[in-house]
């Protein structure tokens, strides 16, 4: 395994663990997964342009959207969730309180 990928792997493995253990705040929470979708498009962006296929550039514009949205939405959540509990832990957000 080159030095490289280790690198990716080891960005992906530490925001999933950041993920998992960290989970008091959702900003926090937010930029782990927004820290996941980085570490698979530089791959992904850098497999497409060594490999030259042209078929496949469109890929990584396509999941650099997809993650937009999903900061959007996260975005959007935070302010809904701030505005009405007037914090943004995660233990405010148990669905099963509706």
């Amino acid at each position: 395994m080159s030095p490289l990928h280790f690198s990716f792997y080891s960005a992906f493995t530490f925001s999933s663990l950041g993920l998992a253990f960290h989970r008091t705040h959702l900003i926090s929470a937010l930029l782990c997964l927004e820290s996941m979708m980085l570490s698979m498009f530089i791959p992904l962006s850098m497999w497409s342009i060594e490999n030259q296929t042209p078929s496949f550039t469109l890929v990584p514009i396509l999941m650099l959207a997809f993650s937009a949205c999903e900061a959007a939405t996260g975005l959007a959540m935070l302010v809904a969730s701030t505005r009405t509990y007037g914090s943004d832990h995660l233990h405010n957000l148990n669905l099963l309180q509706c």
